[in-house]
């Protein structure tokens, strides 16, 4: 039996562009970058071990080097990004991400209805068309937030881990991550995209990307939960400069709006703005709400306190001041808790250990390895994960 690989060079070519390799870094750990450019030149064909290997390193199924033309790859949710990354070619790790999320999704689907769960009330509550307040009233009443609730968290980080705590109690699955899978080595690109929402029945999903600002996370969280309240699927990207009046847009700027409400509710803004001094004003108010500086200064340009002029002026003074974040590579078993939701990830180890899944399959759906599985289990069981 030979051990050539006859796959097409087309396909060879498209798979490494579609990974954004050149031919030397598609190459290394596989053969000598002059052995692949005779490939890619239908010169010459690889191994069928250099080929599972290609396809290991390029992040596509095997099978697909075998075909003749390349896949068309669309989102699987609609596109809602009004940046210059909406209609690109998805990277592959974006398209991995969004794949395993709804993966997670549909398992978890299947669970509850086993458990008789009942559907998740707020799903599509309101229309696309209803009132911002009202939706946002609909999510902080639901979500039970209040100054308490703020004044409890430390910092940012514990505001966010509140919030998520509270919207996974009230139904909603949320993942958290910045890598695909549990691959540190694969970041995701915040300016591809920020999160995005998937309403279902009895699984309601909203995944957040952690390579943005943490800050900006707290928003992009509740601009998913405006998208699962109102009943619309779809990817996300925020910008709080005026947006072109496309459909997409329109989606965006009302989700916009509303995580600003249920987060910055305008009576209570409008209230603190009078109080606090002028000088110190913008960054008391980011502290005062635990969301970025650039949500304070919409909402101050909305509700009529800065002009345009000013508003745009201080917005690229502070993101002049902004570094540039670093991806989160993570650690511990809290983390894998985090990117996979705590609800699905107890509901996974819960069946495993009451062998109504197998390992292997609970492995798969957490994106580990069975025996890290087990460990995922001891840590839930003394933590009370």
């Amino acid at each position: 039996m030979s051990d050539t690989a006859f796959i097409q060079k087309q396909m060879l070519v498209w798979a490494r562009t579609r990974a954004g390799l050149d031919i030397a870094s598609a190459a290394k750990n596989v053969t000598t970058r002059e052995k692949w450019e005779t490939w890619e030149a239908g010169e010459a064909l690889p191994s069928f071990r250099q080929a599972l290997e290609l396809a290991r390193r390029l992040h596509i199924p095997f099978g697909y080097l075998f075909l003749t033309d390349p896949p068309d790859e669309r989102l699987p949710l609609p596109d809602l990004r009004t940046k210059q990354s909406a209609g690109a070619r998805p990277s592959p790790a974006f398209l991995d991400v969004i794949y395993d999320a709804l993966r997670k999704q549909e398992w978890y689907h299947d669970y509850l209805h086993e458990q008789d769960a009942d559907p998740v009330a707020f799903v599509g509550r309101f229309t696309e068309n209803a009132p911002v307040a009202a939706v946002a009233e609909d999510i902080a009443r639901t979500l039970r937030l209040d100054q308490s609730l703020r004044t409890q968290a430390g910092n940012t980080d514990d505001y966010f881990r509140l919030l998520v705590a509270r919207v996974e109690a009230a139904g909603v699955v949320v993942l958290r991550s910045g890598i695909a899978g549990n691959n540190t080595h694969r970041p995701l690109d915040a300016d591809e995209f920020q999160g995005f929402a998937k309403p279902d029945s009895l699984a309601p999903l909203v995944f957040v990307n952690q390579n943005d600002y943490l800050s900006a996370q707290v928003f992009t969280l509740f601009h998913e939960l405006a998208h699962i309240w109102t009943g619309l699927a779809g990817v996300s990207d925020l910008d709080y400069l005026d947006q072109p009046a496309d459909q997409s847009a329109i989606h965006q700027r009302r989700a916009d709006q509303i995580a600003a409400e249920a987060l910055v509710p305008a009576r209570d803004f409008e209230a603190r703005w009078a109080i606090h001094p002028t000088a110190d004003r913008l960054d008391l108010l980011r502290k005062d709400y635990r969301v970025s500086i650039f949500v304070i200064l919409r909402r101050a340009y909305d509700l009529n306190k800065l002009s345009f002029v000013e508003y745009r002026s201080k917005y690229d003074e502070y993101k002049r001041q902004i570094k540039t974040s670093k991806p989160s590579g993570g650690g511990g078993y809290s983390t894998l808790f985090s990117r996979n939701s705590r609800k699905v990830a107890t509901a996974v180890l819960s069946s495993v250990i009451e062998g109504r899944l197998a390992p292997t399959e609970g492995a798969t759906l957490l994106n580990v390895r069975p025996a890290t599985l087990y460990n995922m289990e001891h840590y839930m069981v003394m933590s009370g994960a």
